[in-house]
């Protein structure tokens, strides 16, 4: 059986108004723009295009996947692959999807994406084992920084309950996200990028209460009701019009960079007043430069570890540097309340 058609491998006190910060925003548009560049739009995607896979696919389900054969899938399938949805079909694709990738490197061409995403080796039940593990190891450091904080700073902090609330919504995403690259469904999905989203839409909330809403309660209240109006359109165009993916990204990316941009300039602004400003533009800068991994695209290295895992697991250790940061000004913002220095 010989593949067709086939393209072979190629070898603190509050900051004022913001005023603009030149250079942060050239480095942040050049990042913008290659994310950007990358945002295209989901297309079917080499491997489950081939005749030769599809011919499989179609073949193991006529003979696999009715009456006593199928009856006898269902009786031998483990307890956790009838719990998080495999289905007979789901295992004839994961068999002919390997079937197919053999017959690629026989014939010395490059590894397809099936569906698109690569070819990922299943353990147990997780579809994508790394970025699987990724998720939940950044869950896990977000749950203990979050206790952190609030072991650390007294409720009476003007950012306590701000802070809480960001930690639940990133909590809630990295749930998703462990759940999305366990098993991926149109549930699954839709729910892992809705929540990414949330996450980025809140920060945006976080860093304008930080830097106007302390003073001015009545500026962070009408972006808050303005970011909820754009969450609420954003999830209502990919749900009722189009999900497309290369829109989703680009969205995201660009309110990223507002975030940046904002961080970055408030830290410039308080360089001098708060020695430990360093670590929230550390922050900034690698949570954005770390994203880049994602233009890596390379296919999974033995099967598993591919850009987006490599780019999950190297944000891990960044939840420890952020709330340090959290806990730092929620003190500092405490101290500065009691002895009643104006907060401007």
């Amino acid at each position: 059986m010989r593949l067709l058609s086939l393209p072979r491998a190629d070898s603190t006190t509050m900051a004022s108004p913001l005023p603009p910060c030149t250079a942060v925003r050239y480095s942040a548009l050049a990042i913008v723009a290659l994310l950007l560049l990358s945002a295209t739009a989901v297309k079917a995607s080499q491997g489950d295009k081939e005749p030769v896979y599809q011919g499989c696919v179609t073949q193991c389900v006529r003979t696999n996947c009715t009456g006593a054969r199928l009856r006898g899938f269902q009786s031998t399938q483990p307890p956790y692959m009838a719990l998080t949805g495999w289905t007979c079909r789901d295992d004839c694709r994961y068999q002919c999807m390997w079937q197919t990738v053999g017959l690629y490197q026989a014939e010395g061409y490059s590894i397809p994406q099936f569906h698109g995403k690569w070819p990922f080796a299943r353990f147990l039940c997780f579809e994508e084992p790394a970025s699987a593990l990724a998720s939940l190891l950044n869950g896990l450091a977000c749950l203990l920084m979050l206790l952190r904080y609030r072991s650390s700073v007294p409720r009476q902090s003007p950012m306590y309950y701000t802070i809480t609330a960001f930690s639940l919504v990133s909590l809630n995403a990295w749930f998703w996200s462990t759940v999305f690259h366990t098993r991926d469904t149109y549930l699954t999905e839709k729910m892992d990028y809705f929540c990414a989203s949330a996450v980025i839409l809140y920060s945006i909330y976080l860093c304008c209460v930080r830097t106007l809403g302390l003073k001015k309660p009545g500026v962070s209240s009408m972006v808050g009701v303005l970011l909820i109006l754009a969450f609420t359109s954003h999830v209502s165009y990919l749900t009722f019009v189009s999900f497309d993916y290369g829109y989703n990204m680009a969205a995201n990316a660009t309110i990223g960079i507002v975030n940046l941009l904002w961080w970055l300039c408030w830290c410039w602004q308080n360089r001098r007043t708060l020695p430990y400003w360093w670590k929230c533009g550390l922050v900034v800068v690698l949570l954005h430069g770390l994203a880049l991994l994602e233009l890596l695209d390379f296919p999974p290295l033995f099967w598993v570890l591919d850009a987006h895992a490599v780019w999950h697991l190297s944000t891990v250790p960044v939840h420890f540097l952020f709330y340090s940061f959290l806990i730092d000004d929620s003190l500092h913002l405490l101290n500065t309340e009691k002895t009643g220095v104006k907060l401007e």
